[in-house]
């Protein structure tokens, strides 16, 4: 291959790599290193008997984030109040026409996905989101992980009970959820606690990432006469300069709360049955940096 096209075929699938590391990590800019470390694998090693690029870049990008999720594991780090993923743009376009498969994307990245793969083990997680997010054959995934076809069956079987056990269990018309975050942020900035709870399901919850580095709860918030009156509290006190922006952030939309030029948060929602089960908020700084660049 000339320099232009080795460099054209990784671009190529670039999107995939970042997509597979990202749900194996849960953090952007460690997605980026894994992908540019399988970028340097790919430009400067022998690609002589490479047949299938895109077959071989997964491989190498899983084999990468899975060493890096074990030695975050490994470390055994500490967060202080709760975690959530970093927010990830996912505008899928007209990368992912077809409605089914843009669904399975979507809810492979979303917030409460990526917090239950948490609590798996890291080949649970590798295994879990080559076959569930990216529909590879079990010999594929044997091939990728260097196990057995059998043991990478079980290893599904166990990974995918367990999100199963955990994961909401209710699909939203990606319309009927914007419109209602919509609404529930017109209440929330009005002081309207009746419009809140008329929206709020009974035993709505909301999960507060700050990292300790900025105000947010550091318990999760339970019922929805709490989440409201919580979620007024702060409207109260304002944000100096505040406007909002609507992205598509892992998978659904989101509002980015700014002050001045500067994030100060990310809201979004989980909604079932035409109300909001949950409110996640993400306020750790670091967390919210590589938005700048998406707005």
């Amino acid at each position: 291959m000339t320099t232009d096209t080795v460099t054209d075929v990784f671009e190529e699938h670039r999107p995939v790599l970042l997509g597979v590391a990202y749900r194996m990590l849960g953090r952007v800019a460690d997605a980026e290193d894994v992908v540019q470390d399988a970028w340097l694998r790919w430009s400067g090693g022998d690609r002589a008997g490479v047949r299938e690029p895109r077959g071989y870049l997964v491989r190498v990008t899983t084999r990468l984030a899975l060493d890096r999720l074990r030695r975050i594991k490994a470390r055994g780090e500490t967060y202080v109040g709760p975690w959530l993923p970093e927010p990830y743009v996912t505008a899928f376009g007209d990368t992912v026409p077809d409605t089914a498969e843009r669904a399975v994307l979507a809810d492979s990245v979303s917030l409460a996905v990526l917090v239950v793969m948490e609590s798996l083990s890291p080949l649970e997680r590798a295994v879990f989101v080559l076959r569930e997010a990216f529909g590879y054959p079990y010999a594929d995934i044997a091939a990728v992980l260097d196990r057995g076809e059998p043991a990478v069956r079980q290893l599904a079987g166990r990974a995918r009970k367990h999100v199963e056990e955990r994961r909401p269990r209710y699909r939203v018309d990606p319309a009927q959820r914007r419109d209602l975050t919509e609404r529930f942020l017109a209440a929330a900035t009005d002081g309207d606690l009746e419009g809140l709870l008329e929206l709020l399901a009974p035993d709505a919850r909301l999960v507060g990432d700050s990292g300790g580095k900025s105000r947010a709860p550091l318990r999760v918030l339970e019922g929805a006469d709490h989440v409201g009156r919580f979620l007024l509290g702060v409207a109260r006190k304002g944000v100096p300069d505040l406007s909002f922006r609507f992205l598509e952030l892992n998978g659904g939309p989101a509002v980015v709360v700014l002050s001045g030029d500067e994030t100060d948060s990310v809201v979004q929602l989980d909604v079932a049955d035409g109300r909001v089960r949950t409110v996640y908020v993400i306020r750790n700084p670091d967390k919210l940096r590589p938005l700048a660049a998406a707005r």
